[in-house]
């Protein structure tokens, strides 16, 4: 029989040293086979990674503000106005005014937009899937929780507004 003070550290033992260098090797791993996995689907649509993860920011936040979407990726507004104009060559995004600021431009994905983001999640969501289903729903929501604690409050407060959103209507509203 163990004491309780010998098993009370045990439940610590994911905060081992060795323990956090696996979790950011998992996660750089999982991140760079996620973005190898999408590769063929944006070399087939001519896109870069900048273009996916505009795409991305559309799907989850339509109607978010340029100055908005600048702000969730962190780019410049130099380095987004170039993604923004070959998707806007494309017919990827469309723009609607504000409506309390008729100066504030609200973005879109149009139907082409939507398809091409919608052939990237495929990729994204099989892998998902797959993963979720091996792991099952106590690990998946251990995931979720684990994910939401590691974000900074600026993107907490994306993932608030997007749920917002999704409740009230579009952005800008």
């Amino acid at each position: 029989m163990s004491l309780p003070h010998e098993t009370a550290g045990a439940d610590l033992l994911f905060l081992r040293e060795e323990q956090l260098r696996l979790a950011q090797t998992l996660m750089f791993l999982a991140s760079r086979d996620m973005a190898q996995a999408i590769e063929p689907v944006l070399e087939e649509d001519g896109l870069g990674h900048a273009h996916y993860r505009v795409l991305q920011v559309l799907a989850f936040s339509p109607g978010i503000p340029v100055s908005r979407l600048q702000a969730v990726l962190g780019v410049t507004k130099q380095s987004l106005g170039r993604t923004m104009h070959e998707l806007e060559a494309r017919q990827y995004l469309e723009s609607q005014p504000g409506r309390q600021d008729r100066r504030q431009r609200l973005l879109f994905l149009s139907p082409e937009g939507k398809a091409a983001e919608a052939r990237l999640f495929a990729v994204v969501r099989q892998r998902l899937v797959a993963a979720y289903r091996e792991a099952g729903g106590a690990a998946v929501e251990g995931f979720r929780r684990v994910m939401r604690g590691m974000l900074s409050e600026q993107s907490r407060s994306v993932l608030n507004e997007d749920a917002a959103g999704k409740k009230g209507g579009r952005h800008g509203a």
